[in-house]
């Protein structure tokens, strides 16, 4: 749980600077963020929380 918190504040925080610097503009950070959400919904989030613990699990052994 405290993974997936982190997680969401980390990818919000990237979405707003990337909003702030013009780089992503609103309409395809919307886009983004709906994407996830339904993304979450879907059977394969099980498939990409099990990826994303791979990844973090393995970030102190580099």
């Amino acid at each position: 749980m405290a993974v997936t918190v982190s997680l969401v504040l980390l990818f919000g925080l990237v979405l707003f600077f990337l909003l702030r610097s013009k780089s992503l503009g609103y309409g395809a950070a919307f886009i983004a963020a709906m994407f996830g959400f339904y993304l979450a919904s879907t059977g394969a989030s099980t498939t990409v929380n099990a990826l994303m613990r791979a990844v973090i699990n393995a970030l102190p052994n580099l």
